[in-house]
């Protein structure tokens, strides 16, 4: 899906060291920081990280943000349970 917004497979295959990495921008940064906070069990959203959110969001912004993460995670956890596969929205270009 990110390909088809126009998000390179460079930047896509680095989004694990998106904290470095120089292809990711401070608020893509803060906001992948946050999903997963929201995401990984032993994690919090602290306040400080949301008070570094704040700045690139307005309040609805940021519902809706935090709401998308929520069902994205919802939907890992309902999909994994039920051994429903990946839908392979993104793959990997191959070399030609």
């Amino acid at each position: 899906m990110g390909s088809n917004l126009g998000i390179s497979d460079e930047k896509i295959l680095a989004l694990a060291d998106y904290a470095t990495s120089p292809l990711y921008n401070e608020m893509e940064r803060v906001t992948l920081e946050y999903a997963e906070s929201m995401t990984i069990t032993e994690r919090e959203v602290s306040d400080e990280l949301f008070a570094r959110l704040r700045p690139f969001y307005n309040e609805d912004e940021l519902v809706e943000l935090t709401e998308i993460i929520a069902w994205e995670n919802a939907s890992s956890k309902f999909n994994r349970a039920l051994r429903i596969p990946s839908q392979g929205l993104w793959k990997r270009k191959e070399n030609r």
